[in-house]
């Protein structure tokens, strides 16, 4: 937890952000797997955290901005709680810690909403993503469940959206030692993978190493040999020499803070030449993305330059031709490279997604695409100085896609079909790394990992 200075001087920005009413937080409850008092890992909401701090269940955070007021709702344990749970700091210290004064008990929260309602005040609150959080909204605000979403605050997504993307000093500490985890992940995938391995066995030990650095994994971990499917994860395939895995695995820190790192590695001890091929011409995408990236540059522009140095390794390769920002423009690099290059990653490894892609990697007058791939990218906006962005080309050869691209003659001017079809059984390789933008330009996050060929086949060694 930080100093509670710091959660005073967010609340108070929001404050004036919003500018009247009422903003109203809700904490996360634990979840159960199967029954009660069988749950879920516990996640606070990251917006609560943001503002609050408080990484426990059944807390509601409420700012009035006109009365200039703030105050939790929650409880003490119960002595049952105790006994299984363990002594605890009271509730009101817990609260203190935030600098939060005026501490209420939940059971109170109804009574006190509708003191509020019946005088006309505006209610502010964020789109929820959690069902039960739908239905408590639900009740309180008079609404049916389907319209909740609909009636979320704009001007509190904004608010917070504006405040979130900034990364403070502070931050970035917890962030680079979310990425060291990270990285010390992926040094063990690299290292660890062999020949008969299952792709389960050998993402087992992963978890262990993001617990071992004092939280758990940021999202479930991707690793596998079929990695032309982009969000295939782990199971009981059998990882054999000749094959390259991608391992897209990140951690999260105690303060929930997250890495997001990506490698692509031989299962072998060696690329084979065009394993090797393919390999440097995301590599070189990937570095010509991260050398581009400055403030007041469009992301969109980042990811159109990386498409089109793929494209442009591609027709080196013999398997793309004609001009390569022509190919781009046109969507034909969406033949191997479906998504977009990269995102927003902070409190969550898609950085506040759960407020909604139109209000964080997008504006008022900078809209989403809706043609294929393009409409795949989360952020496009301008950049600034305290972003925090993640840098992901690929190469994805999808025999299904090929083949529908194929018999609609898409792109002809742009895809040799038959170089592309040669390439039907090889998967995919990504390369994916997490960096500050600064003033100048950027900083990489965290202690480098191995990235090009050579040092990759060296720790496969």
């Amino acid at each position: 937890m930080f100093d509670k200075s710091t959660y005073i001087a967010r609340r108070k920005r929001l404050k004036e952000q919003v500018g009247k009413g009422l903003i109203l937080l809700l904490g996360n409850e634990d979840s159960p797997m199967n029954y009660r008092d069988n749950v879920f890992p516990f996640r606070q909401d990251s917006s609560f955290l943001y503002f609050f701090g408080l990484d426990k269940p059944g807390l509601i955070g409420v700012i009035d901005i006109d009365d200039d007021k703030e105050a939790l709702y929650g409880r003490d344990l119960t002595m049952d709680e105790i006994v299984w749970m363990g002594p605890q700091p009271s509730f009101a210290e817990q609260a203190a810690t935030v600098g939060i004064t005026d501490t209420r008990r939940i059971d109170a929260f109804v009574h006190d909403l509708a003191g509020v309602k019946g005088i006309g005040k505006k209610i502010h609150y964020l789109p929820p993503y959690r069902p039960e959080s739908i239905l408590k909204l639900s009740g309180w605000l008079n609404m049916a469940p389907g319209a909740v979403k609909e009636h979320a605050s704009v001007p509190l997504i904004k608010a917070i959206v504006a405040q979130r993307s900034i990364k403070t000093a502070e931050e970035i500490v917890q962030i680079e030692e979310a990425v060291n985890v990270t990285a010390e992940m992926h040094l063990a995938a690299i290292v660890g993978a062999r020949d008969g391995m299952t792709e389960a066995q050998l993402a087992g030990g992963l978890q262990g190493i993001a617990i071992r650095g004092g939280g758990n994994l940021a999202f479930p971990t991707i690793l596998t040999v079929n990695g032309q499917v982009l969000h295939n994860h782990y199971g009981p395939t059998v990882m054999k020499e000749g094959r390259l895995a991608i391992c897209d695995s990140g951690a999260e820190n105690a303060m929930h803070y997250a890495g997001d790192m990506t490698r692509t590695f031989p299962v072998g001890k060696k690329f084979s030449s065009l394993q090797r091929e393919m390999y440097d011409i995301v590599l070189g995408s990937q570095q010509a993305a991260v050398d581009a990236l400055k403030p007041g540059i469009l992301f969109r522009d980042v990811h159109a330059l990386a498409c089109e140095k793929l494209v442009e390794g591609l027709k080196a390769a013999g398997v793309m031709k004609g001009d390569p920002k022509e190919a781009v423009a046109a969507g034909a690099h969406t033949a191997v490279f479906q998504c977009g290059l990269g995102h927003m990653m902070g409190l969550d490894v898609h950085d506040m997604e759960d407020l909604g892609e139109e209000y964080v990697g997008y504006t008022d007058t900078l809209k989403k695409s809706k043609e294929f791939g393009w409409k795949s990218l989360r952020l496009a906006r301008e950049l600034e100085p305290g972003f925090v962005v993640t840098i992901e080309p690929g190469l994805y050869f999808i025999p299904e896609l090929m083949d529908q691209y194929r018999a609609e003659k898409k792109y002809l001017d742009f895809i040799n079909y038959d170089k592309l079809d040669a390439l039907r059984g090889f998967g995919g390789i990504r390369i994916e790394e997490d960096l500050l933008i600064t003033s100048e330009g950027s900083r990489l996050l965290g202690k480098p990992l191995a990235k090009t060929a050579s040092e990759i086949e060296a720790l496969r060694s």
